[in-house]
């Protein structure tokens, strides 16, 4: 990653993830004899997962027709119906996006990725619909996979049937543009429709895997979480989920409006050369033609070119009939779904990005990095955070773009959620052992390894210890509680009120699971300030 891109990251307090593509292939009818304990039927064909010790895994399952050809950058459609068989072993194809395969950026995926995995445990106490967790994943809305989370874990040990979602990313997924929005439709939201479109299947479909459609918790992490917010505010998705998760994501953060959205999306089609192609008609199938591999690579270019304020270039937009408000606004005027809300962050967020680029960032690179990121406020947060106070000047930028970018927001979410609605908030305190030498603490996504089995945390994280396994058993119970009953208090682990007035934000670590000094410790009366 360029210095560049890296500096938008923090600015925006983003994250960079890994993906591992795959495909699915057909099986045809099996013959009457064949086993019947891995066969779902849903509204488009028969499919069959793999049976684990304690779970059956299902993954690529359409939920809406591939988004190709005329259909890119329309609203998600029906999926096609199948004869016989769907395999639904092999690993879910991510939709397209950049990543870096050694030193350079390579696309992996495809455009036919609008799939679920699902995962449903294999013994259960008793007959009873399981509530259902549907997981958006992060990655800044321009990578991830649902591939990338195995909810195994979370299916046997909290007794729950777990979705992961693909939906399109970066341009392809919040392209907005006045040539897309003659055809009769509003632009700059596909990813977010195609998100809701999974919730619908849910909806249609999750009963045949043992699911509740009545009871269905939406969650995300990071960019996962913030699509959440959107769909707490969007009235589209009333009704489609009874509960909701948002992990380092929160809801008072603004997303774009349409003129800024169509400014950008001005610029993008500028770019792959379709501004001059005459009228709405012949640009939009000059945008439609343009081969993804070219395609995202110029857009990814104009999309750092355009994220270099706090915002990135492609995201949800307000003032459209899908969000016709900002999240901040629905959330403090209680326009948002009548839901529960769990959320919370991770310590030291901010850690990652800036240990694993800018280690050695001197005291006056510091105090440039504050003036490059803030600006006018940049000699009081200075003040507030002399680099001498840390252990060394990137560990006082990783503070202050954590209190900044992710705990005073969180905290703020809180506050304002409250008011409507139960809610329960946390702190993910327990810190990675160093990696590489470097003192990584809680950082942004650490706590998915509690919760997941996932690629990323396979291949970059250190293995969990005996006592972080247990906090892991722990964190399950908790997060599966609230799936199944819209707390996560409850007999047999320590108590975790609802946030109120003053709080609490429950600290969760291997040692202790008790209340923090949230607001002081990040300093969220300062930023308040500013």
């Amino acid at each position: 990653m360029t210095a560049r891109k890296l500096l938008c990251a923090l600015f925006a307090g983003l994250a960079v993830v890994a993906v591992v593509p795959a495909a699915v292939v057909g099986l045809p009818s099996p013959p009457a004899t064949a086993d019947t304990s891995s066969l779902v039927r849903v509204d488009s064909g028969w499919v069959r997962g793999q049976v684990g010790d304690d779970h059956t895994a299902f993954a690529g399952i359409p939920y809406a027709a591939p988004p190709v050809g005329d259909r890119r950058w329309r609203p998600p459609a029906a999926p096609e119906r199948w004869r016989g068989v769907r395999d639904a072993t092999d690993r879910s194809t991510p939709c397209p996006q950049l990543r870096y395969v050694g030193s350079s950026e390579e696309v992996v995926g495809s455009e036919d990725c609008l799939t679920v995995d699902v995962v449903r445990p294999l013994r259960i106490r008793d007959q009873r619909p399981l509530p259902v967790i549907v997981w958006l994943h992060g990655g800044e809305l321009t990578k991830g996979a649902a591939s990338e989370y195995d909810g195994s874990r979370l299916a046997a040990d909290g007794e729950a049937v777990v979705v992961t979602v693909n939906y399109r990313l970066g341009a392809l997924g919040f392209l907005s543009s006045t040539a897309l929005d003659a055809e009769g439709t509003v632009s700059g939201n596909y990813g977010l429709l195609d998100q809701a479109a999974a919730l619908r299947w849910v909806r249609r479909n999750i009963s045949g895997f043992g699911g509740d459609p009545h009871n269905v918790t939406l969650a995300g992490q990071s960019a996962g979480a913030r699509s959440v917010c959107t769909h707490l505010a969007s009235p589209g998705s009333r009704g489609l989920f009874h509960r909701a998760i948002t992990q380092s994501g929160a809801c008072t953060t603004e997303v774009k409006t349409k003129a800024n959205a169509d400014a950008n999306g001005a610029r993008a089609t500028e770019e792959l050369g379709c501004a001059d192609a005459g009228t709405h008609r012949e640009i939009r199938a000059c945008l439609r033609e343009a081969p993804v591999e070219g395609l995202l690579a110029v857009l990814d270019d104009v999309g750092h070119q355009l994220g270099d304020r706090r915002d990135a270039a492609w995201g949800p937009v307000a003032g459209t009939p899908y969000l016709p408000w900002q999240p901040a606004t629905a959330l403090r005027r209680g326009l948002t779904a009548d839901v529960p809300l769990l959320l919370g962050s991770n310590r030291h967020e901010a850690r990652g990005p800036v240990l694993g680029g800018l280690a050695d960032l001197t005291v006056e690179g510091y105090a440039s990095m504050l003036d490059s990121l803030l600006g006018a406020d940049s000699d009081a947060v200075l003040a507030e955070y002399p680099a001498a106070a840390f252990d060394s000047p990137a560990l006082a930028l990783a503070a202050v773009l954590t209190d900044r970018n992710y705990a005073c927001p969180t905290l703020d979410t809180a506050r304002a959620a409250r008011r409507h609605n139960p809610v329960y908030a946390y702190e993910f305190r327990e810190e990675a052992s160093p990696i590489g030498g470097r003192p990584f603490g809680a950082f942004h996504g650490w706590e998915l390894q509690f919760l997941f089995d996932t690629s990323i945390a396979n291949s970059q994280y250190p293995p969990l210890t005996e006592a972080q396994q247990r906090l892991s058993e722990t964190m399950v119970s908790y997060w599966s509680a609230f799936a199944h009953a819209g707390s996560p208090d409850g007999p047999g682990r320590p108590a975790w009120p609802a946030f109120g007035p003053r709080g609490p934000v429950i600290g969760i670590s291997a040692d202790d699971i008790r209340p923090t000094a949230y607001a002081a410790e990040h300093r969220c009366g300062f930023w308040a300030a500013r």
